[in-house]
């Protein structure tokens, strides 16, 4: 059971162009337009401006800036740092703690073959 009349009839090829970054798109809509550009296939598709893509969208780019100004990504930095060194001064004290296990065990098995 299927509704009738559910999809539009006027989905067809369309170009996307974003002037700003110079990049174009071709994909299936049924967006609006009374342009029309000849496509890389030779065939003439309508034509759609948009403002943004992603080759123009800072986050897609890559470009895009943080702003903290409350300082949260320092802070994040900063305990990330702490716990790092507090990690590596645990395993620096495990290992300290096993050379003097070792030593222990050394001397009285030397003690006990005497």
């Amino acid at each position: 059971m299927s509704k009738k009349e559910l999809h539009p009839k006027d989905y067809r090829y369309v170009v996307f162009s974003d002037e700003a970054a110079g990049f174009a798109f071709l994909t299936k809509s049924t967006a609006k337009s009374e342009e029309t550009i000849k496509w890389e296939d030779g065939k003439e598709y309508p034509l759609v401006k948009i403002q943004i893509s992603s080759k123009s969208h800072p986050f897609f780019t890559g470009e895009e800036k943080i702003i903290d100004t409350e300082g949260r990504v320092d802070r994040f930095k900063a305990r990330a740092e702490k716990a790092k060194k507090m990690r590596e001064a645990l395993e620096n004290k495990a290992k300290k703690a096993a050379k003097e296990a070792e030593k222990k065990l050394a001397k009285e098995t030397n003690k006990i073959e005497k």
